[in-house]
């Protein structure tokens, strides 16, 4: 009987392992890394040549300072990508999920490697309160 309930134990840890490693390579396989907007912030405030890159058609009416507009809508983003410098750091973000997920995928299908996305995008970084444009 103790060895049923040691040998369960062990394969329910083994479980949460295995279940834990698989969440981690999924998110590894994606390409790029979501941050928060105070991470996103940092990102900005301690790296002068990050890129930050709107994917939205609302530019216009308000971005995240410093922000390059490449619209993923209209191509400007694909436009944009051969001329970009893969070596540098990208920020990526819009004000819905789909385009910025979209827009930061194309980026690591095109073998950028330093990609992120500001997950609850233009929101999240009015919502914390940072400047805007």
């Amino acid at each position: 009987m103790f060895k049923g309930i040691v040998i369960c134990g062990i394969l329910l840890i083994s479980i949460v392992l295995i279940s834990g490693c698989t969440d981690q390579q999924q998110n590894g396989e994606i390409g790029y890394i979501d941050v928060t907007a105070q991470e996103a912030k940092e990102l900005i405030d301690t790296n002068p040549d990050l890129i930050i890159i709107d994917v939205s058609p609302n530019y216009d009416n308000g971005h995240i300072p410093g922000a390059i507009n490449y619209y993923i809508g209209n191509g400007s983003l694909d436009d944009a990508i051969p001329t970009l410098d893969k070596n540098k750091e990208y920020l990526v973000y819009c004000h819905v999920d789909s385009a910025s997920i979209t827009g930061a995928k194309k980026l690591v299908d095109a073998g950028f490697t330093k990609v992120y996305r500001l997950k609850g995008n233009y929101q999240a970084w009015i919502d914390a309160g940072y400047p805007v444009e």
